[in-house]
């Protein structure tokens, strides 16, 4: 005969209440936020709030229209597919042995990298900075290097089909040149492996033999570098103010080059392709 449970106790009534109570008061309160949240956006006294809910009902239409075409389908459709095999593929991976170590590295590497990204930032935040003013100054030759990476690409197309279709053909050879490669390789991995040990423990104690004079180099290094920081300091002076004394040299020198140029190629577009007004003379002297 099957027992009968026995009751909950007064205080267990009491907890279980005032448990309720808490939970209900948490989701009231947090109704009552997403409402003020929702008035707030869309408070209809400055018209803001349904023109805000036009353009949220117009792009909807648009996302429903769009999504129903076949591109958008297809689109889909791949997603899912690769949705799915990440799945299919990915729950053997995270289950294998090999998948416990991997995690362990990661660990590791998070640990130890945590603080040395924490030191970069600043470094890493200037870069970025002077990297996206370097790409804006050199934007007006991004078209031209467009145009030679298009031509480029066009150029390699037909040497990679040429290569796919030879490659295709000779899937028999390939395959005789893989297993000859195994097979010649596969008794000596065994000796790799012990060579690689051996070559590892050699390695391991050259470096702690090497570690502690290398600090002394080091320290020594550093002091010396203190020491002769003014030197230093002078000659990148003295280097910095000969490439000012020599920038005029150089623009001047720029300027006649390229005046040069000019007069040769209107030269040589004249001699080329002669103008059909043949009373008109072309004259450039350089600047």
């Amino acid at each position: 005969m099957a027992t009968i449970p026995s009751l909950p106790s007064r205080d267990e009534v009491l907890r279980m209440a005032r448990n309720t109570t808490d939970i209900t008061g948490q989701l009231l309160d947090t109704a009552q936020n997403i409402t003020r949240i929702a008035i707030n956006t869309f408070d209809s006294r400055d018209g803001s709030g349904p023109e805000v809910l036009r353009v949220l009902r117009r792009t909807t239409a648009e996302l429903a229209e769009a999504s129903a075409s076949p591109q958008a389908q297809e689109a889909f459709y791949r997603i899912v597919d690769t949705l799915t095999r990440l799945g299919t593929t990915g729950a053997p991976l995270a289950v294998h042995p090999v998948s416990e170590p991997a995690r362990v590295l990661l660990a590791a590497l998070g640990d130890s990298l945590l603080p040395v990204l924490d030191a970069v930032e600043p470094a890493v935040e200037e870069f970025a900075t002077a990297l996206g003013e370097l790409v804006e100054a050199t934007s007006p030759l991004l078209p031209a290097a467009a145009g030679l990476a298009a031509g480029t690409l066009l150029a390699l197309t037909p040497v990679i089909r040429a290569a796919t279709g030879v490659l295709r053909d000779s899937t028999p050879e390939l395959r005789r040149i893989a297993d000859a490669l195994t097979a010649a390789l596969a008794p000596l991995m065994p000796l790799q492996v012990t060579l690689a040990e051996r070559a590892a423990a050699a390695g391991a104690g050259a470096v702690r033999a090497t570690l502690p004079p290398l600090a002394d180099l080091t320290d020594a290094a550093a002091a010396t570098a203190k020491a002769a920081r003014p030197v230093l300091i002078a000659g990148e002076e003295m280097f910095v103010s000969g490439l000012e004394r020599l920038q005029p040299t150089l623009m001047a020198a720029a300027s006649r080059a390229g005046g040069v140029a000019r007069a040769v190629a209107v030269r040589v577009s004249a001699a080329v392709s002669p103008a059909a007004e043949q009373g008109v003379v072309v004259a450039v002297s350089p600047a």
